[in-house]
């Protein structure tokens, strides 16, 4: 099943909707308006609505023609892992660091602001201190019901979903915020998470399942150019090793984002630092930027330097 939250206007003013997606179209469910409402089980009720939005839906539209929110537009957290090791390498070596051997013992992950969570066709605000605007190729899961001290023998079965992640970077603030502290990114990674535009369940993939994830392409786009591209089944870290990280002497809950990190070549950062800035420039306002996943769709943001609206 493909999911989404999507806004519409009823006789009230503006809404949030959920939907389950066939084809190109929108089957809106009747009487809910939060993904987060059908989580909390063994995916059970996912399907059963589901089921439901297919047979009596309450609206049907086409995608095209509805505002799409991330599939959960206020999570509530989020963890980034750093799970592709060619990237972790890549941007220790970028930022005059030495690589940990260490990093092979568990997985790492630092906690993002769930409160800035933007989805498809949303401006991505630049940073007003920031000259080094980015973005990461990343795949995010869904929890789908609450946990503590999970196996990753049984991780998967908490899983609702995945879907696409931007871990939007200011790569100067984060140079600075790395240096000056080891608390983490801080500022360099507080202003813009991208996520969306479908919350896609397991069994849509599992064609494509590898040992450690599935063997889908991941890309970038910028202006229509292709900048970056790499592979899902790359990954060292497993979604479930991730998860039963996440969840040791911890309780994960629904909706919580469990990120992957970024795939190898899977920002501006690497590229540069390989083949010059020159080639690979920083974004600007203005620019477009389209991150795909095979299997999970695009997520598209452009970038502007106009301050964010007021929530």
């Amino acid at each position: 099943m493909r999911w989404v939250t999507y806004r519409a206007l009823d006789q009230t003013g503006t809404v949030d909707r959920i939907g389950l997606v066939i084809g190109e179209m929108i089957h809106a469910l009747e009487g809910s308006d939060s993904l987060l409402g059908l989580l909390g089980d063994d995916g059970t009720a996912l399907r059963e609505a589901g089921e439901r939005a297919r047979r009596f839906p309450a609206e049907i539209r086409a995608i095209s023609d509805a505002r799409l929110q991330a599939p959960i537009p206020r999570p509530p957290s989020i963890r980034d892992f750093s799970s592709f090791e060619d990237h972790y390498r890549a941007g220790l070596k970028a930022f005059g660091l030495e690589f940990d051997e260490r990093w092979y013992e568990a997985p790492m992950f630092y906690f993002s602001n769930n409160n800035v969570v933007i989805g498809d066709a949303v401006d991505v605000r630049f940073p007003r201190a920031s000259n080094q605007m980015d973005y990461e190729i990343e795949i995010a899961a869904i929890v789908g019901r609450e946990g503590v001290d999970i196996s990753s023998d049984e991780a998967e079965g908490y899983i609702a979903g995945y879907t696409i992640f931007n871990d939007w970077s200011a790569r100067d603030l984060l140079r600075t915020d790395l240096k000056r502290s080891l608390l983490g990114p801080s500022k360099g990674k507080d202003s813009n998470n991208g996520m969306g535009p479908f919350l896609v369940t397991a069994d849509e993939l599992l064609p494509r399942r590898t040992s450690k994830g599935f063997d889908l392409w991941m890309s970038a786009s910028v202006n229509g150019r292709e900048y970056s591209r790499g592979n899902w089944a790359t990954i060292h870290w497993s979604f479930s090793e991730m998860l039963a990280h996440a969840s040791r002497d911890s309780r994960v809950v629904p909706g919580d984002v469990i990120a992957s990190g970024t795939v190898s070549t899977g920002c501006i950062m690497e590229l540069s630092a390989s083949h010059g800035a020159e080639r690979y420039p920083y974004l600007e306002e203005g620019d477009e930027v389209v991150v795909a996943v095979e299997g999970l769709g695009e997520l598209r943001n452009r970038v502007s330097r106009r301050p964010p609206p007021s929530r």
